[in-house]
């Protein structure tokens, strides 16, 4: 079973930056698919970006043009670099990977300050 754990999250003033990784504790090649999503408070859980094996992409219309997502199989690493933040985009942070079952990571915190 392989375990997801999120680091990078942090404070950061509006207009800043945060590149957030979620590092797999086994391979993650089997994963076709893998993903962002956030969670701001008092709110459902939304997906923020994704990306397939081969590193076709899509985003939250929100996140467009703002966040790279990327994966480096051979680490066993996502990436999330978050560019522009605004304070809507505070949350917790969750990285996703879709296997015989959906793994999830236990979350980062971003916080955004206008």
């Amino acid at each position: 079973q392989v375990q997801l754990v999120e680091s990078g999250g942090g404070l950061v003033q509006a207009g800043g930056s945060l590149r957030l990784s979620c590092a797999a504790s086994g391979s993650i090649f089997s994963f076709n698919l893998m993903g962002w999503y956030r969670q701001a408070p008092g709110k459902q859980r939304e997906l923020v970006a994704t990306i397939t094996r081969g590193g076709s992409t899509n985003y939250a219309d929100s996140a467009k043009g703002r966040f790279t997502i990327s994966r480096d199989n051979a680490k066993n690493t996502m990436y999330l670099e978050m560019n522009s933040l605004k304070p809507e985009d505070t949350g917790a942070y969750y990285c996703y990977a879709a296997g015989s079952y959906p793994y999830w990571g236990q979350g980062t915190q971003v916080t955004v300050s206008s």
